[in-house]
């Protein structure tokens, strides 16, 4: 796997995302992940584990979507775990992730959560 810029800060994970999504490379969204990593999508199912999520997301960018970036709402950190978050620009409610800082000071995705959707009455 060639060398990726590592997210340095939590919210440095959904801009390099953005990046690599926009690039189609899948092999750099997936690096943003932790081995053990998952990934609630697609819609109520889950993908586990760095690879199944670099097969994922190599599927979803074939079609090449772009995507926007969002400014992520404050973080909320405790110790070497960390909860990230964007309001979607595409009304999907939200989107959260829980980060977590690797022994080299740098954050990987643990969970995803990138589909939110708002509550119905």
């Amino acid at each position: 796997m060639p060398e990726y810029a590592k997210a340095m800060r939590p919210e440095d994970i959904t801009r390099l995302f953005v990046e690599r999504s926009n690039a189609g490379d899948a092999a750099g969204v997936a690096a943003l992940y932790a081995e053990d990593a998952v990934l609630a999508y697609p819609p109520g199912e889950q993908t586990v584990g760095r690879e199944a999520i670099r097969a994922l997301w190599e599927k979803v960018l074939a079609n090449g979507p772009r995507f926007e970036p969002e400014q992520p709402l404050p973080t909320l950190i405790s110790g070497d775990i960390a909860l990230t978050s964007t309001p979607p620009k595409d009304g999907a409610g939200a989107r959260a992730q829980v980060v977590r800082r690797q022994p080299d000071g740098s954050w990987l995705r643990v969970l995803d959560q990138p589909e939110f959707a708002p509550p119905t009455s």
